[in-house]
């Protein structure tokens, strides 16, 4: 009789023993489970949106320029030689030939004449700010421009980039003075009087009626309607890049070989 109820008090004290131990242990794992940080899902397959691809190809590098592709599209601007211009003026900035310019003006004389051929490109919003008519020089050729010269007395338009520098007025009316960068194709540009300025042969009347724009002596001359505006916005240290597949420029110019001639210099240093 007292053996059975010395187990039943053995019992009782174990049972009172084991109940709390049991609860503490409960709370502590509890606890530390809420302050552990949530555990994210592995991302599976079906978690990943896919990527999409298709057949367009990689943008032309004038839209990343800032330029507005778009804009451009819409006015017929030849990419290849946007793209051309871009890389020039990137070029003349990279070696310190020219400071970063507010506007781009873009020429293309491998257009008639009768073709609205030039664009002006504000170089901070990327807008396109003009898309104009303009002459280039007698000894260029008709409607269609075949030569080009930097000569003195040659009549021909000049290849190139070049910077605007001031304006006065002359024989032609309001003129913009342009320094040509690139010698042997428009170095001579201050001292042959090639500047831009407004003509009354640069019309679509006289187009229609001539079969061609009339012709400067190798100023690229625009619509007297629009000159004094066009010449007040590219003023002061914009750039002209007056284009035609001339492979002797193509091959020469130090602005469309930049980077051969980054190579050049490493490999003679």
């Amino acid at each position: 009789m007292r053996s059975r109820i010395l187990t039943l008090l053995v019992a009782v004290v174990l049972s009172l023993v084991a109940v709390p131990f049991a609860l503490a242990v409960g709370g502590t794992a509890s606890a530390q489970t809420d302050d552990l940080p949530a555990v994210e899902k592995p991302a599976t397959a079906d978690d990943i949106a896919p990527v999409e691809v298709t057949d367009e190809a990689e943008p032309p590098r004038a839209a990343l320029s800032g330029i507005d592709f778009a804009a451009a599209q819409a006015a017929d601007v030849p990419v290849s030689v946007l793209q051309m211009a871009l890389d020039a003026v990137q070029c003349g900035v990279a070696s310190g030939d020219l400071a970063a310019p507010p506007t781009l003006t873009l020429i293309d004389y491998s257009r008639p004449s009768t073709q609205p051929r030039l664009w002006v490109f504000d170089l901070h919003s990327g807008a396109l700010l003009f898309h104009e008519l303009v002459a280039h020089g007698k000894g260029t050729g008709e409607n269609l421009a075949e030569h080009f010269s930097d000569d003195m007395n040659s009549h021909q338009t000049s290849l190139g980039l070049f910077v605007t520098r001031d304006t006065y007025v002359g024989r032609n009316g309001y003129s913009l003075r342009l320094e040509g960068l690139e010698p042997g194709f428009n170095g001579r540009a201050m001292e042959r009087a090639v500047v831009m300025h407004g003509a009354p042969y640069v019309s679509e009347d006289f187009a229609t009626k001539q079969g061609r724009l009339g012709r400067s002596w190798g100023c690229p001359a625009l619509r007297e309607a629009v000159a004094h505006q066009v010449i007040d916005t590219v003023r002061g240290g914009g750039v002209i890049f007056s284009y035609y597949p001339d492979e002797k420029w193509l091959t020469a110019s130090r602005f469309l070989n930049c980077a051969a001639r980054s190579q050049n210099t490493v490999a003679t240093n």
